[in-house]
Order: C-alpha cells, then structure tokens, then sequence
C-alpha cells in the first residue's frame, strides 16, 4: 500500500472516534526509517486506546500489515507502527510535554540553539 493512501486511512480512522488536533508530519527527507508521523490527542486511557485499534482494524482491513503497538498499558501515549507511517496517539498533557510536532519540523538551527539554551 502507498503511503498517501495509508495516510488517508490512518486519518479517517482517527475522526471516526473523534481524534482532537490531528497532525501529519512529512519525515521523508529528515528520516529514511518512516515517510510520515501523525500525532493526534484523545481525551482518555481508554479514547487514545480506542483510536489506536481504530488506526489498526482499518489498516488490516484494507490489507496493510501493523508492524507493532506500544503503550496499550496505560493509555496516556499509544504508538502503532505501521511502517512507512508511525502513528502517536497521546493524551493533551503527554502531547505537550513532549511536544513532537515541533521536534520533527525544527529546523537544525533552531535545534543547535535549544540544545545550547537547555545546557545553559
């Protein structure tokens, strides 16, 4: 399956259980293990784990492959592997601790500058 078209089942998957703030996240050119990275916000344990098996039963039954799921246990930040796509699904306060959005879309200056800021 194509990544635009496995994209697009990833982010269906997620609005049909009410995803808030779904991101995608183009890496082709910053990473050659994964094409893209989307990250959306579910309100609960139980939501962030009910969008994570959405993304799953949808990608199977257009016949993708899932590579592997993590952080089922608690809920609070569900990562499905997919591939070419890497899929987070996290609570708001994991999401803005963690803040990978701005991670994957800083530029390397902006990056040297808050590696130096953090070591001050």
């Amino acid at each position: 399956m194509n990544t635009p078209s496995l994209e697009k089942i990833v982010v269906n998957a997620l609005e049909d259980v009410k995803a808030r703030d779904i991101e995608v996240i183009d890496t082709s050119l910053l990473s050659s293990q994964f094409e893209r990275i989307v990250v959306a916000s579910g309100d609960s344990g139980r939501q962030t784990r009910a969008l994570a098996h959405n993304v799953l039963d949808r990608v199977r039954e257009a016949g993708g492959k899932v590579l592997g799921i993590e952080g089922e246990e608690n809920g609070e930040w569900v990562l499905v592997d997919l591939g070419d796509i890497i899929v987070h699904v996290m609570q708001p306060a994991v999401r803005a601790y963690y803040r990978l959005e701005e991670l994957w879309t800083m530029t390397p200056a902006a990056h040297a500058a808050m590696v130096r800021a953090a070591g001050a």
